[in-house]
């Protein structure tokens, strides 16, 4: 119960790890899980579950039952786990299964893909902020480049420029307009992909669990979002992130690190408090239309560092978009993917 209410306090998954002592996998298993221990409880202490996901049926479903026992139990005797672990565990009542001649194939898409992703085990990042180094064992989203899941690995593993060809990242990208029509714009000295380098308002990535990977009005990538902004309900809802269309970006940072993603462009219009991370942002400020060109033109000559996508956004979407924020929403495009 701690765990589930931590996570609905706000607290993103690597902060609950690190407090609990566990892997990322598992605490994205037990908050998968979350309504069945929550109905499982409601009757002794009153609480009241809403179901938020769709039920899952077949092989799917009873893997993961399974390893969610398995993983309680595990809690229970303090016994430690780790991504090695359960991937062992999951492999052994996939083995179970294949013998039974059930159709096994869907839930071990992520399982296979990762396993197939090369991990530099060499690359120093001495220098990469504590938070950051934190997040690299997160399991995001991979996909095709029709967006559709075919499997998961770690934002390690997933961003080294070896494994970019191997699938997309499902990811997003964020302009936060305030109401005088200025965007937002940072800029990140510890992240260890494209340090330095301005960027739109938030970009980053939904992770490999059931609420970030519901497609329906995008809804998986727009609570990613929100959590990501780390802006409370009452001031960024999800009616308030607009899902306007999916765009390709593929750029490398370094000889190592690089990224190859669907992105899920979003806007929001509105006066909200800035707090960024330190972690995650060292500048930000507002721009106004005109500023923006001339950070790019600064940008082409080098003067600074402009992220590939930032110019992508600005000449390809917000050009058109800026003198109609007031009625943004006629170029909503949501079935289409820009291939850039």
């Amino acid at each position: 119960m701690k765990i589930i209410k931590a996570y609905d306090n706000g607290k993103e998954f690597g902060e609950i790890a690190l407090e609990e002592g566990l892997s990322h996998l598992t605490i994205s298993i037990i908050i998968k899980d979350k309504n069945r221990i929550l109905e499982a409880v409601k009757g002794a202490i009153g609480i009241k579950s809403t179901i938020l996901t769709k039920k899952r049926q077949g092989p799917v479903h009873k893997i993961e039952k399974l390893l969610v026992i398995w993983i309680k139990d595990q809690i229970q005797k303090r016994i430690p786990m780790s991504l090695l672990t359960i991937h062992t565990k999951s492999c052994s009542l996939f083995e179970n299964l294949k013998e039974q001649q059930e159709n096994y194939c869907e839930y071990f898409n992520a399982i296979k893909f990762g396993s197939q992703l090369s991990a530099k085990s060499e690359v120093n990042l001495d220098w990469v902020d504590e938070h950051q180094l934190q997040r690299l064992n997160e399991m995001l989203i991979v996909v095709d480049e029709n967006d559709k899941v075919i499997g998961a690995g770690t934002k390690r593993n997933c961003h080294l420029n070896e494994n970019t060809e191997k699938g997309l990242l499902h990811a997003f990208s964020v302009v936060l307009f305030n109401t005088e029509n200025k965007v937002l714009i940072q800029r990140s000295d510890t992240k260890f992909t494209f340090p330095v380098y301005f960027t739109e308002s938030c970009s980053s990535h939904p992770l490999y669990n059931p609420l970030k990977m519901e497609e329906q009005d995008a809804i998986g990538v727009r609570r990613a979002a929100q959590r990501r902004l780390q802006a409370p309900p009452e001031q960024i809802s999800l009616e308030d992130i607009f899902f306007m269309t999916i765009y390709h970006h593929k750029a490398r940072s370094d000889k190592i690190w690089g990224e190859y993603e669907v992105c899920y462009l979003l806007l929001i219009r509105k006066n909200i408090p800035v707090n960024p991370d330190p972690s995650e942002t060292r500048h930000f400020c507002y721009m106004t239309k005109e500023e923006l060109p001339e950070l790019l033109e600064r940008g082409a000559r080098r003067e600074v560092k402009v992220a590939l996508w930032l110019r992508t956004i600005a000449e390809k979407f917000l050009c058109k978009w800026w003198s109609h924020l007031d009625e943004v929403t006629q170029f909503v495009e949501l079935d289409k993917i820009h291939r850039v």
